[in-house]
């Protein structure tokens, strides 16, 4: 397994987890996320994922209305960034432990379409797609994403011309994903993220990534991420098992211990790792070689700037 040369970093802005009153850095609004996209995509970042929130809350969105304002404020600004938006979003199941068919307050459980309608709407370069079921931390929440729902969503992503990101938590679901492959439900090059240290899914182990990695189909382009404090270790983690790297305010709030960082911030560091390592950071565009995307529409020129 060659160390990677030619690094693609991915800033997760936002996610979908209760950060927003653990740090005053995640973005909420429409404006914030785009603004720290374009700072991640200044810092180095070659792609952004985005989640979005409801503005006056916090919490998490599937609003498309609130993607299609995100995407138009990043592209309003001429910023070259490869778009990656969830498609995670519909899975959530809170049940009740002592009467499990009653779903508490949390649960938002829609069909493998309904996770869709912004995919549809803005065709970004890449979504992702959650490749399995999950136990997700503890109590009584689950992630809920079954084999038909994912062959549902793969055909309809396929469909669209949109590059999944397969997001893998667990041994699993990577078999399941070569199985989507074998079906045809996805296109060459697979393009997968691993997810580790996610409760209760993978550890954030490095004998595991390289099992993991191991069981990859011919040809995959991946990277990985770990939560909190392995964040910056997985940077490292990655390039060295010859993969790409994610970094950002979903999965880590912090530079150091009491230290809270920003997505730019958190980008820089991981700049300085793949450069340290003797690796250079990916372009968008050597992003989008790399990942089989199509070319940015150059002639497309922005028609005003929001974000300043």
């Amino acid at each position: 397994m060659p160390m990677t040369e030619n690094v693609i970093i991915t800033c997760a802005l936002t996610g979908a987890g209760d950060t927003v009153r653990k740090s005053p850095h995640v973005p909420v609004t429409p404006e914030q996320i785009a603004r720290n996209a374009v700072e991640a995509a200044a810092a180095g970042a070659a792609v952004v994922h985005i989640h979005v929130r409801d503005p006056e809350t916090g919490d998490p969105s599937r609003d498309p209305k609130l993607y299609r304002e995100v995407v138009e404020r990043v592209k309003e600004t001429g910023t070259d960034v490869v778009i990656n938006l969830t498609a995670g979003m519909g899975g959530d199941l809170v049940i009740d432990p002592d009467d499990p068919l009653t779903h508490l307050p949390g649960t938002d459980l829609v069909g493998g379409l309904e996770r869709l309608p912004h995919v549809e709407d803005l065709l970004p370069d890449i979504c992702t797609l959650d490749c399995g079921s999950l136990n997700f931390g503890d109590g009584s929440n689950l992630y809920v994403s079954t084999p038909d729902m994912l062959r549902a969503g793969a055909r309809r992503i396929q469909e669209l011309g949109v590059r999944p990101e397969l997001e893998i938590f667990d041994t699993g679901q990577l078999w399941f994903a070569k199985q989507l492959l074998a079906e045809g439900l996805l296109d060459d090059p697979t393009v997968f993220q691993l997810c580790m240290g996610i409760p209760w899914g993978a550890p954030a182990d490095p004998g595991v990534l390289q099992s993991m990695v191991g069981m990859l189909p011919d040809g995959a382009r991946w990277a990985s991420f770990a939560l909190g404090r392995m964040q910056m270790p997985w940077v490292a983690q990655s390039i060295l098992l010859g993969g790409h790297v994610r970094v950002g305010l979903e999965d880590n709030l912090y530079l150091g211990r009491g230290n809270k960082a920003t997505n730019a911030q958190l980008v820089e560091r991981a700049v300085t790792l793949t450069e340290s390592m003797g690796a250079r950071v990916a372009t968008p565009d050597e992003a989008r070689a790399t990942l089989g995307l199509r070319l940015r529409d150059r002639s497309a020129a922005p028609t005003k700037e929001r974000i300043r």
